[in-house]
């Protein structure tokens, strides 16, 4: 019998590979800031730290000639650029989730349905095909729908994830909690699922987990806080940090709940609460990058994290303009382990 695992996010990579804002009419006026934020994650990631601890090798896709130049233009020598097509640069739900079945490197494939039918754009559903390949990576496909943000591991196969996703007839028509930890322990090896309630308020991936709560250690998980009384996600955020400290992990340990604090009330140009998050940043070799917007919240929050990765870099970088497409630093980047 194989045995498959999805490393953590801490653990070593052999690259990290994520997407150039290219598509002009998806990010108009933001597109150029949008590509200032992710050039800022970039250089963040390959940077080697004062004491001396190697970044990550980044590779980066970028779709169309006006694109592939910007990402020369912008992004350090050592960066790897594709020419590949992508519908938009949210590769942590549309590329592969690369695993270890046996010691060896595998690329999980999963179907993919624009969010449960919300965003149906050109190349999304074949640019992880393309993502294993160029990581000369063998693939498994599972018939399923899933994207990567909607799981988080600990590489010791405790999966966490949320209802409001997984459980969404959207998604996969039919799913019980049951039918879908089945499904995670054949496609993921999955020993224990941890399920969350709701995720953000608006988030249009309904509830992505890489939004809420993320592992940060054998046995530690981190979620947020809410930050001022006027936090939209105020019943959310202390319902997910009550829930997980009842939890315990696939190796039977009580998990120790984490909280930074949330952003609190970020809002669009149109008055509308936009999901705003610290947790989705970015573990990488030498560096852990995690988005702002700008708020009070985020010093506390990147003190959070520097008590959480005491051997890490924590570099705080604004991701307001990324944000207008749904996501951030997390959502746009996948990780190879090493």
């Amino acid at each position: 019998m194989t045995h498959l695992t999805i490393p953590a996010e801490w653990a070593p990579h052999k690259a990290i590979w994520t997407c150039w804002p290219s598509a002009a009419d998806l990010w108009q006026e933001d597109l150029a800031p949008a590509r200032a934020e992710v050039a800022a994650m970039i250089r963040a990631l390959v940077a080697t730290t004062p004491s001396g601890q190697k970044g990550d090798l980044v590779h980066v896709l970028a779709h169309g000639e006006e694109a592939v130049t910007s990402a020369r233009e912008y992004l350090p020598a050592q960066v790897q650029i594709h020419a590949y097509g992508f519908g938009d640069i949210w590769l942590r739900d549309t590329g592969p989730i690369f695993a270890k079945r046996d010691g060896k490197a595998v690329a999980l494939r999963f179907g993919f349905n624009g969010w449960g039918g919300k965003y149906d754009l050109p190349f999304d559903d074949n640019v992880g095909d393309k993502v294993a390949a160029a990581a000369a990576t063998p693939m498994q496909r599972a018939e399923f729908v899933l994207e990567g943000g909607a799981v988080d591991h600990d590489g010791e196969g405790t999966i966490l994830t949320t209802r409001q996703c997984l459980l969404n007839p959207n998604r996969n028509e039919g799913w019980t909690e049951a039918v879908a930890e089945a499904h995670l322990q054949a496609a993921l090896g999955a020993e224990k699922v941890l399920w969350l309630g709701d995720g953000l308020a608006n988030d249009h991936t309904d509830g992505h987990v890489d939004n809420i709560a993320r592992f940060i250690g054998p046995g530690r998980v981190m979620c947020m806080a809410p930050y001022g009384a006027d936090d939209p996600n105020y019943e959310v955020l202390n319902q997910i940090a009550s829930d997980l400290a009842s939890m315990t992990d696939a190796s039977g340990r009580a998990l120790e709940v984490v909280q930074i604090p949330s952003p609190g009330l970020v809002e669009d140009e149109d008055g509308e609460t936009i999901p705003a998050s610290h947790m989705n940043f970015i573990i990488g070799n030498a560096s852990v990058v995690m988005p702002h917007y700008g708020t009070a919240s985020a010093d506390a929050a990147l003190r959070g994290l520097a008590a959480a990765f005491p051997h890490h870099r924590i570099v705080g970088i604004q991701s307001t303009a990324i944000l207008t497409g749904g996501g951030s630093f997390h959502c746009i980047t996948q990780q190879e382990p090493a």
